[in-house]
């Protein structure tokens, strides 16, 4: 494991190999948009309470096809009787704060001032990208953010204020991924929400070798289409 002190910087990370399967790979080092692109594209990323910074690429790892996204009955009525709006990267500080707030079922989340902060700076250069549902023209009620690269979505975090929102704001993203050649959806640590979903567990070997392939579609940073999405 390499380890920083807290505010220093880590000089690289090590191999992704020599991670534990439930401990973190790397301690410390900074939060900037260079060194967050660059765990991204080894499979790792950050996670942690307070500082130093935890650094994870755990084993094994969870993760979805967007062709292999499972609609169960309950779910597709919910798509099919919804009057939500979907979109895209309209309201990123928005989602993400909602994220951070404290749970119905915990006392909140891993997602602090720094953390947020990172990712808006990720958002600002076309990195990181928001899924809002929206009920009528301004109530937000659910949606999620993650990181994308190359042909890789990173899911970050999710919410939801209205039953299924966050899961519709789930499918339209898995939709639209399918229909910009995206391989792989990260969800990095087991979920049964996103094991209804169609994610399974892999073996972080697999995991990286999707991940090899996926980056080696072209990296095209920027906002996505803002237009409201389809939900049918």
């Amino acid at each position: 494991m390499t380890m920083a002190r807290p505010g220093s910087p880590l000089r690289d990370f090590p191999p992704v190999v020599a991670a534990p399967g439930d401990a973190p790979l790397a301690i410390g080092g900074d939060l900037s948009p260079e060194r967050l692109l660059a765990a991204y594209s080894r499979g790792i990323f950050p996670w942690y309470d307070t500082p130093p910074i935890l650094w994870w690429s755990p084993d094994p790892r969870m993760m979805l096809t967007p062709d292999d996204l499972r609609i169960n009955r309950s779910l597709a009525k919910s798509l099919r009787r919804t009057r939500l709006r979907v979109t895209f990267d309209r309201a990123f500080a928005s989602v993400i704060r909602a994220c951070a707030e404290p749970r119905r079922d915990g006392p909140g989340t891993w997602i602090g001032p720094e953390m947020i902060t990172a990712y808006e700076a990720l958002y600002a250069r076309g990195f990181a990208h928001s899924v809002e549902c929206w009920s009528g023209d301004h109530a937000l009620v659910g949606g999620l953010y993650g990181v994308a690269l190359g042909g890789a979505f990173f899911g970050e975090s999710m919410f939801s204020r209205e039953r299924d929102a966050s899961k519709i704001a789930f499918v339209t993203l898995a939709r639209y991924l399918q229909t910009q050649a995206f391989s792989l959806i990260d969800c990095q640590t087991p979920s049964r929400h996103m094991a209804a979903l169609g994610a399974r567990l892999i073996p972080r070997e697999r995991f990286l070798t999707h991940l090899r392939e996926a980056l080696t579609r072209p990296l095209t940073p920027g906002r996505w289409p803002s237009d409201d999405r389809a939900r049918s």
